[in-house]
């Protein structure tokens, strides 16, 4: 009898050769995934009627179902196996499928031999792809010679793209990974060669599964894992593992490259042109963590309004909702849902801008305006979930993009410390309530630490902001993107959007790598970008409504005190300078 750590060192001619001649005591060759030279292969056999659509349905889902090769009608040797495959024989087990459903396991399709003569046998690459990755970080492969028993394989609620009648879910294995090793296995997997094998989801396993299922049998090629080209290890190819969420866990990845470029947008809107002393504030990589967050997200609610001319009609000021908006188109163009939410006597006002950016082209089509007026933590929930069910939250992501934000009093308070609280409306409680939802991230983006969301920087902005101290908002947001004026922070994430989902790393970790991946520049994202010729026109829409700078109460073409054309103007074009490449 040959036991299985010695067949391990075998050739993999010699291999088949055992299984064919039943002198193997194994149960499955998962343990052979760690010999060099074995690329194991998952086996599909079925009526030659049926091949080219399989095919089809294998080349539209091709990291989930990398196809090594395929036979010829009632042929049983491929180039991908060698000469001697003996592929009736040389699988440990088949499971046998008719009309769709599982009938039965065999060890050999011999009595099958007249129904094989008009059958074709593909060749499909499997999870133990991933082991040489998993023992260059020094962790243990899944195999049964690591384990002592197979580790399973998990049917997800993921469908894969279904072709002339082939569909099935997304089928995966999970491993848990120590957090110091993770972004290094991920960097490894990638370095392996094709996508196969390399993470779809990062965090806690519900979001994804559904049931088990056994895991099967392989049959042993001739081909060598091989490294990726040079290509895939440039800072284009590079992933990066980062942290998103804690409840429920998620992780994101995106390129070296893509991450490189929000962290000069981050540095470029942490200019401070009104010498607030927002450097203090400033917390690395929360552009990037908000982008990414917002990229998984399917719903958004933004929210916008800080009524600081409280003794003009209407309040409001110019910051906060040309960046509102101008994240909102770009969420628009990537197909989420989009909703602005803002205080009731300001509703007016801002189903007018709404209404009047989609004709000037800077939306492209209408977003609901809502209000809340709630109370309580009931009504906050009632709000954000389907029938107040915290398991179906109506959004997964809200925005606060220069919102007048709580004080530790119960205030409200401008930068000169004047309250305004009766201009204000409780949407801060929609943010705190979010925090006990899972499923539900926050971003708050400002400029001086008053607005909500900057809680999570509030003793910063205490001791380093004039009047920090009465006026810092106490409301967290996850994330707090601090910008030289707000209106970058929404700028900002809009770019930061383009850039994730114009990067192949980040886009096949979104798609969960099913379907076929989309050539860059097929998506018309451009378009979506704040632009200076849209930003002024926002702008005018604005100065038509008698909405005022929020320094020097000027109606007109500037922003905090800041005139467009020279500042404002000059920012959005660095902006758009990093994010498109023109540099």
């Amino acid at each position: 009898m040959i036991l299985p750590l010695q067949v391990r060192s075998c050739l993999p001619s010699a291999i088949r050769s055992l299984i064919l001649q039943k002198k193997l005591s194994i149960r499955n060759t998962s343990g052979m995934a760690g010999n060099p030279g074995l690329l194991p292969a998952s086996v599909v056999v079925l009526h030659r009627s049926l091949a080219p659509a399989f095919e089809r349905f294998c080349q539209a889902n091709s990291v989930p179902l990398p196809l090594l090769g395929r036979s010829k009608p009632g042929k049983w040797t491929s180039p991908a196996l060698g000469g001697d495959s003996g592929t009736r024989t040389g699988c440990l087990q088949f499971w046998k499928y008719e009309f769709g459903a599982c009938t039965g396991s065999l060890t050999s399709l011999d009595e099958y031999s007249e129904q094989l003569k008009d059958m074709v046998a593909f060749f499909l690459g499997c999870s133990f792809s991933l082991e040489k990755a998993l023992k260059e970080v020094g962790l243990p492969g899944r195999g049964s010679a690591d384990y002592g028993h197979d580790v399973g394989a998990y049917k997800t609620a993921v469908p894969c793209t279904s072709i002339a009648g082939f569909c099935c879910p997304l089928v995966v294995t999970m491993r848990p990974i120590p957090k110091d090793k993770l972004e290094r296995l991920v960097q490894a997997s990638a370095s392996i060669g094709g996508e196969h094998g390399q993470p779809i989801h990062i965090g806690a396993p519900e979001a994804l599964l559904a049931f088990t299922s056994a895991p099967g049998c392989t049959v042993m090629t001739d081909l060598k894992n091989t490294k990726a080209p040079a290509s895939c290890l440039t800072p284009e190819g590079i992933p990066e593992v980062h942290h998103i969420s804690q409840d429920p866990l998620h992780y994101s990845i995106a390129s070296a490259s893509a991450v490189q470029k929000i962290r000069e947008l981050e540095t470029l809107i942490a200019m401070d042109p009104g010498i607030r002393g927002i450097g203090h504030l400033l917390c690395r990589d929360e552009l990037l963590r908000a982008s990414l967050s917002l990229s998984h997200a399917r719903s958004v609610l933004v929210t916008t309004g800080f009524p600081t001319h409280f003794t003009h009609e209407p309040p409001e000021e110019t910051d906060g909702p040309p960046g509102a908006l101008a994240l909102a188109a770009f969420l628009q163009a990537l197909g989420k849902e989009v909703s602005l939410i803002v205080d009731q006597r300001a509703w007016g006002l801002h189903g007018k801008l709404v209404e009047e950016a989609v004709e000037q082209g800077v939306l492209k089509a209408r977003i609901p305006v809502l209000t809340y007026r709630g109370g309580s933590e009931e009504a906050a929930q009632a709000f954000l979930c389907k029938g107040g069910d915290p398991k179906s939250p109506r959004f997964d992501h809200l925005v606060a993009i220069e919102r007048a934000g709580r004080a530790a009093d119960g205030n409200y308070y401008n930068a000169r410390k004047m309250n305004i609280k009766h201009l204000v409306d409780p949407i801060d409680d929609l943010f705190l309530a979010a925090r006990k939802i899972p499923g539900i991230s926050s971003t708050g983006v400002g400029d001086g630490g008053n607005e909500l969301g900057m809680g999570k920087v509030k003793e910063a902005v205490k001791k380093h902001i004039r009047n920090g101290a009465v006026i810092a908002c106490d409301i967290e947001a996850d994330f707090a993107v601090i910008a030289g004026v707000s209106n970058w922070g929404g700028y900002a994430l809009a770019c930061a959007l383009y850039i994730l989902n114009s990067c192949e790393v980040h886009r096949r970790y979104l798609r969960k790598a099913i379907g076929a991946p989309r050539a860059p520049g097929e998506q018309n994202w451009t378009r979506a970008l704040p632009s200076v010729a849209k930003e002024e026109q926002m702008l005018g829409i604005l100065a038509r409504h008698r909405v005022r700078s929020g320094v020097t109460g000027r109606v007109g073409m500037e922003v905090d005190g800041l005139p467009f054309h020279g500042v404002h103007a000059e920012m959005i074009q660095k902006l758009l300078d990093v994010t498109t490449g023109r540099m």
